[in-house]
């Protein structure tokens, strides 16, 4: 397994990532971009903590932005990505704050990891602690039918994640009759992914997640609460 990219669980700031907001808002979409706690302040499962604290003051605040609670959707980008996968296929996370992944409206992961053990990274080892908790950190294993829509996302181009994650997790997703789409960009590799939600003309990020995100509810919500 090649280290998944991006910060790693270990750093980024959300400030970095205001021209996704721009770019989301500007379509139409009412964006919150969260923080979370990265290593070594909060090793795994502390991210994930995070991340459902956020989803809980998403769905509970978004009224008051002119936002529908009904209507809420995950988006991550490599590690980001593994933790809202998953937030979405483990239930305990969202759980724990009075939620369950059908009230999500969707997610969408953009060049994930989702099955990436074992881990041979001696960083990754760190934030994921013994190897008897690995398997925890794995959206993959966690997928069993009760999952909002995915839109899945990866260049095959990528050298920082293996594409072959999307892919099985799309399998994965399918196979248990959750609704799925999983698209591959020729070419793209895992930063240039991203940098397509800034610049349309590098990568069709931007176009593919506003689809999804603006669908209507009946073709994007798959299952009832």
């Amino acid at each position: 397994m090649r280290s998944p990219g991006g910060g790693s669980w270990r750093s980024g700031e959300r400030s970095e990532y205001a021209f996704v907001g721009n770019a989301l808002a500007a379509r139409g979409v009412l964006t919150l971009v969260a923080d979370y706690r990265k290593f070594p302040q909060a090793p795994f499962p502390g991210f994930e903590e995070d991340a459902a604290q956020a989803t809980r003051w998403t769905i509970d605040h978004a009224p008051e932005f002119g936002g529908d609670p009904r209507r809420v959707f995950l988006v991550g980008h490599s590690a980001g990505s593994q933790i809202v996968g998953l937030l979405a296929t483990d239930a305990r996370y969202l759980a724990a704050v009075g939620l369950k992944p059908r009230d999500l409206a969707g997610v969408v992961g953009i060049a994930g990891p989702y099955d990436f053990l074992p881990l041979t990274d001696p960083k990754l080892v760190e934030v994921f602690g013994p190897q008897a908790e690995w398997p925890a950190s794995q959206p993959i294993r966690f997928v069993d039918g009760d999952e909002p829509p995915f839109l899945l996302l990866h260049g095959d181009g990528d050298r920082i994640v293996d594409p072959r994650n999307s892919r099985v997790m799309a399998e994965r997703l399918k196979t248990a009759g959750v609704s799925v789409t999983y698209k591959t960009y020729p070419g793209i590799g895992h930063f240039r992914i991203l940098a397509g939600l800034r610049y349309p003309s590098l990568a069709p990020t931007l176009g593919d997640v506003v689809d999804f995100l603006l669908a209507p509810p009946s073709s994007v919500t798959g299952h009832k609460s």
